[in-house]
Formats: C-alpha cells, structure tokens, sequence
C-alpha cells in the first residue's frame, strides 16, 4: 500500500512539473585552482561562497573547457587520468563562550563549560576530477569534526553524469544533501547553520538526482533512501557470512521535488518532499522505534543580490511528521531561516543569519522535538589575510525564553545559546 501511495504520488508531481531543480555546489576546493592555475575569486565571492562563474563552474560538470589540461592518456584515446591526485584540505578552529549545556533528559545532570577551546573544529580532506566528457566524482573525509577524533567520515562522495544518453538531463548518484538544491549549507559564510534544515531531516543521504534547465525554468528529481548515511546492514537471509549489506531500512525511497525560476531580479523555488521516518520511542523520544510513519514537507525559498556587493537569501519549510509520537496524531511545525551576505571587497565580508522555528503540535509534547523552536540572529566578521585564509569573529544572540522542566523529562529550551567565537578558517 505504501509503496503503491510513493507511486501515485512520483506519476501526479511528474505530470504537474513539480520536480526539483538540482544546484549542489562545491565549496572551498582548492584542486581546481591548482589544475587550472587560477585565483580562488574566479569562482568565490569570499571563500567559500560562490559567485556567478563558480556556479556555472558547477553546472558545467566542475570543469573549464581545457579540463584535459594536466591529464596523461598513455597513449589511449580513452584514458584522461589526473597528472596528479587532485587533494585539498579544509581546517577550522576557535575559540568559543557560551552559556548552553549538555542536560540529561533523564534525570537532568548538566554538563557546562563557558569557555571552550574547539580546535581542530574541523579537518576535510577533498578530491574532485574530471573522468571523462561526461563523468566526474567528488568526495571529501572528515578526518576530525566536533572534537570526534580517531575515525575517519564520509559525508559528500558522489558521480554526476552530465548529457545522460543525448537528452539534456543531468544525473548525480550517491551520497549528498538534499537540502543543497535551496542552499548548500557548506558554502555558508556563518558558523551557524540553516538549522531548519537539520531540524527536518533534509541533509545528507544516498540516493540519485535528475536535473533538466528548459529555459528560464530549472527542474529535476530526486529519491533517496531517507534514513541518513550511517545505516546498514548485513544480508544474512541467503546464509551464513554473506558479503553485501542494505544501505536502507525500508522498501519505500524518499522522493524530493524543486522547481525554480528567476522572477526578475529574485531567484525562487517550490520544495516538495514526501518520505517516512521511524516513530519516536524511549526516555523523551531519543530511541527510533520499528514503525514506519509518513513525513512531508513543503518549502519555499528566495535570494537575490543588489549593487554587487549584498546577497539576501531565505527559506520557510512546513513540516507534517504523521504518527511520529502517538500513531494516530499529525504533527505540524514549520520554521526557516533569513540571511544577508556584504562582501564590500577583498579583506572583509560580513554576515547576518536569522533561525526561526516552532514545534507547534509538538511542544509540551515531553519529548526532545520541543526543542525544536528557535529564535536567534548570528552576526559574522571575517578577515582574508589571503583569499583562502580568513579570520573569524561570530555573535550569536538567542531571543527565546528559556523554559524549567515541564514534564518527566528535561527537554525544550533550558538555557540560551548566546555565544561569542573566534577562530580561524583555511583551505588549501
């Protein structure tokens, strides 16, 4: 019945021209300066954030019409191998004060430090090439995030195959972040992040994409298999020690749909998405239970720029989860975010980030989903001592009233998150 429904549905957006507009973009990756012998403003504005020419970098396949540049062929016309592995590295680290905690939702034990020293905050490695006319990869590692140190991650690791068999249409297949067709959080100019979007569930994942530009309209497709990219496991009903894994923990995909135009000086799109979830379980809802249960959401977004020099961007998701908590229950939140970007010139860049989000039918639920509402303004200075070097100085202001426990659990807002930091970002 489920997968009969996601069938229905694919065939209606197919027919109404409701499918995505895909426009995942690089960021920060220096293995394209090096082969094409380029500063890094011919596609950012202020490292990472793209300008026009880097995004038609992206919808070029990340590649100049030169690419065979510093490729060998051995001889074989159909060999074009890399004359070097193409590698870049991205660090960060800060310093950083703030007033929030780490609170057990059981029995409410806190763990505080007002000072933190959060270096290295991040270490990526990336890797990008050209393989053929058509055919590129991109992946990169985390090699330490968040004070995670000793494994090694793989968030974005992808194929894209421009031209698909002669008919225009793009494809992509493998790990990526469905919230990249609005705005790819990695080429942010905030620490903070479009926290609607983890708040959805919309990042990372595995799955294909199809893109098509007909004219001034973009549009594409996307499933995914919507739990993540961590899962998997081991196929065993065959045997004993059978050798491949299920990446998914269900039949039915998640399938994702943007349409996007330009309406005179504004750049606009409509998401739509429709997938399931497990239900929430345990101590506030931090266990996934067995249940599968429906969610969707729908979004809005707009961005533009003016005088060269400001770029606006902002998204509004509204969320259904069915039967996350009680299974006879539709919980309804919504939430987005607004920014503005001033880069006046080569040194400096200032940025303003605005979350907004409400739980709706889920506050005073006793769960961890309370938390879901936000009220805060991120204002970020950034220094370039070199275009790929940048120092950085962030505010964050929570305009949100915290809140005492309310139920069994300690969930919701118990304390603000205004924090200061300073650090540094690079990539090389």
């Amino acid at each position: 019945m489920k997968r009969e429904k996601n069938r229905m549905w694919i065939r209606l957006i197919v027919v109404l021209g409701l499918i995505p507009f895909f426009s995942l973009e690089l960021w920060a990756a220096p293995m394209f300066a090096r082969k094409y012998n380029i500063s890094c403003t011919t596609c950012h504005v202020a490292f990472p954030k793209l300008n026009s020419f880097g995004k038609k970098f992206q919808n070029d396949n990340y590649r100049l019409p030169n690419w065979r540049v510093k490729t060998i062929d051995g001889g074989d016309d159909q060999l074009a191998l890399p004359d070097n592995a193409p590698i870049a590295f991205r660090l960060q680290g800060f310093a950083q004060s703030r007033n929030s905690e780490a609170v057990d939702v059981v029995d409410g034990t806190t763990t505080t430090a007002n000072t933190d020293f959060q270096s290295p905050y991040l270490i990526k490695m990336l890797s990008s090439a050209p393989l053929s006319e058509n055919i590129t990869y991109y992946f990169y590692a985390i090699f330490a995030e968040k004070g995670g140190n000793g494994e090694v991650i793989v968030e974005d690791a992808w194929f894209s195959y421009n031209d698909l068999f002669g008919s225009g249409i793009n494809m992509m297949l493998g790990q990526f972040q469905v919230s990249d067709l609005m705005f790819p959080r990695e080429v942010r100019l905030t620490f903070q992040d479009y926290m609607v979007y983890r708040m959805a569930g919309i990042t990372y994942e595995r799955g294909v994409l199809f893109s098509k530009n007909m004219g001034s309209i973009n549009i594409g497709l996307g499933l995914v298999n919507g739990n993540g990219i961590t899962d998997n496991v081991s196929i065993n009903s065959p045997g004993y020690s059978r050798p491949d894994h299920l990446f998914d923990n269900n039949n039915a995909k998640a399938f994702f749909s943007r349409i996007g135009t330009q309406l005179g000086p504004v750049s606009t799109g409509l998401f739509y998405y429709n997938g399931s979830q497990k239900n929430a379980t345990g101590p506030a809802g931090t266990q996934s239970g067995t249940r599968d249960t429906n969610k969707q959401i729908v979004g809005l977004d707009l961005s533009g720029d003016f005088a060269g020099e400001f770029y606006w961007f902002g998204q509004l998701l509204w969320n259904e989860w069915d039967g996350l908590i009680d299974q006879n229950t539709k919980y309804r939140w919504y939430g987005g975010f607004f920014g503005v970007d001033y880069v006046p010139g080569n040194r400096w860049s200032y940025s303003l980030l605005y979350n907004y989000t409400n739980s709706h039918d889920l506050a005073d639920s006793d769960t961890v989903y309370e938390g879901i509402d936000m009220n805060s303004l991120a204002l970020n200075a950034s220094y370039y001592f070199m275009r790929n070097v940048k120092g950085v100085i962030e505010v964050n202001a929570d305009f949100l009233s915290t809140k005492a426990q309310s139920g069994v659990y300690y969930t919701g807002h118990l304390s603000h998150e205004n924090s200061i930091l300073f650090g540094f970002d690079v990539a090389f």
